[in-house]
């Protein structure tokens, strides 16, 4: 029918079923490798116990990360078939750049290989020892790259955002009158004001739009550019638009241009909401920064219009960007995440309530008493998830946060295990069987050990450290 899009066509009727149906059908499969929980065992062990040491072969059920590991749909691979690799000027770059720019209107669209290059940059040109930072939670390479140029990564989330057992819409929101005490304490300080949305380390949780537009009006106001960590705005974006007052008629698209008027800039993953395998972005306002960060750009990811990347990788990444904001697409993607959480916790299993996006978070400190958080309740959690059963999850808790520049240890906020869920790739039934896994774990969760490093690098341990377990 003309003039009818995905986001008109879910009848009141279809709204009350029970079955969470991907609104996509298989194209193509790749095969799952069974094994046995004795195999299990013997390939933990022989990773020290780091779950990012595993072979990817050895895991059933990977939700390590939903960072690249998502399906790309048929019309990104025919996207592909478009790529042009032109060293210098790509027609490629210039559809990326168009795409990006209809949802993002800042002038200077700087492609990277990935994320964490667009950190790495942005903070090479504004960073430096003596400098603060300030973000609702930064995630683990942001604060990596900022404290690497030897500034501090301070974390101003609400207070509700530290209690995973309570339930509040927006979590994930900066505490304005904090940020408002930073800038007048020291606001020759700060070279800019982050805010990830969603807020990961926080549990995936979502920023409102009424927050965003305080933080930028006190950054504002204090003479300071705000900067979105975007690589899941469009989840966000659908959180406000379920959850905040006066939102819930309009079309997410409409509400992410919202959100990136309130900002001078963005760092991107584009692995995560813009549907890659790969790429990321650096998207700025300010004409001197962009210049100063397209030279840093060419040192070490490659010409302005590739960045990084093949010219087929920015085909696919703007079709990404065209998908992930349909209405059918993100209900899916919330409510399928929802649906593990509500599973978990009627077995017991405490989880971050509400449920994140792109994540269920399971609160391994309210799980796992009998461990200290320096035995590090999350890796035995995530350990034991993946001997019984072949899933592969994440850490985030002391092991991830519990180091501090100066080499000391202290419990991190919360103890958390991640179960990100790639975009499109696994169906209710991998789902569904991941909530057995969880019940097994459950039925031996007060024998599980904990764990100690043997060896740790300096920076983002958790990639590398090697464990043992305690006993």
């Amino acid at each position: 029918m003309a003039g009818v899009t995905d986001n008109d066509a879910v009848r009141p009727d279809e709204a009350h079923f029970r079955t969470v149906m991907e609104p996509f059908r298989i194209h193509s499969v790749e095969p799952l490798r069974m094994t046995t929980a004795d195999y299990r065992r013997a390939k933990v062990r022989e990773a020290a116990y780091n779950l990012f040491q595993l072979h990817a072969d050895d895991v059933l059920i990977d939700l390590l990360t939903d960072s690249g590991t998502g399906a790309m749909s048929r019309d990104q691979w025919a996207a592909i078939q478009h790529g042009d690799e032109s060293y210098a000027g790509s027609p490629s770059y210039f559809v990326f750049r168009d795409a990006v720019r209809e949802l993002f209107p800042f002038e200077h669209v700087i492609p990277t290989h990935q994320g964490r290059a667009a950190e790495r940059i942005l903070f090479q040109a504004l960073g430096g020892p003596g400098k603060v930072v300030p973000s609702n939670t930064h995630f683990d390479t942001t604060r990596a790259n900022v404290e690497y140029t030897g500034a501090e990564a301070l974390d101003l989330v609400i207070e509700e955002g530290h209690d995973p057992a309570l339930v509040h819409p927006f979590k994930g929101n900066m505490d304005v009158a904090k940020l408002e005490t930073l800038l007048v304490q020291r606001g020759s300080d700060v070279p800019c004001v982050m805010m990830t949305v969603t807020n990961n380390s926080g549990g995936g949780q979502p920023v409102s739009l009424e927050n965003l537009r305080a933080v930028a009006e006190v950054a504002h106001r204090h003479g300071k550019p705000l900067f979105l960590d975007a690589c899941r705005f469009a989840e966000n974006a659908w959180f406000i638009r379920e959850r905040e007052p006066g939102q819930g008629e309009r079309e997410v698209a409409d509400i992410v241009r919202d959100m990136a008027a309130l900002a001078d800039g963005m760092t991107m993953s584009a692995k995560k909401d813009p549907m890659g395998n790969i790429g990321g972005w650096l998207a700025l306002a300010d004409d001197d920064l962009a210049a100063q960060c397209r030279n840093l750009l060419i040192l070490t990811e490659g010409f302005p219009t590739y960045g990084g990347l093949a010219g087929r990788d920015l085909e696919a990444l703007a079709q990404g960007l065209r998908e992930v904001v349909s209405h059918d697409y993100l209900r899916y993607r919330i409510r399928s995440t929802a649906y593990v959480a509500d599973a978990l916790e009627r077995l017991g299993m405490p989880c971050l309530k509400p449920a994140g996006g792109h994540a269920v978070y399971v609160d391994a400190r309210a799980l796992l008493p009998h461990l200290a958080p320096l035995e590090f309740p999350g890796q035995a959690l995530a350990v034991a998830l993946y001997e019984l059963g072949g899933i592969r999850s994440c850490e985030i808790g002391s092991v991830m946060f519990g180091r501090h520049p100066d080499g000391s240890q202290a419990p991190a906020a919360m103890e958390l295990v991640r179960l990100a869920i790639p975009r499109r790739t696994y169906t209710q039934s991998h789902m569904d069987y991941v909530i057995e896994v969880a019940e097994r774990v459950m039925s031996v969760k007060d024998d599980l050990p904990g764990y100690r490093i043997v060896h740790e690098p300096p920076q983002l341990r958790h990639f590398t450290a090697r464990f043992e377990p305690i006993g």
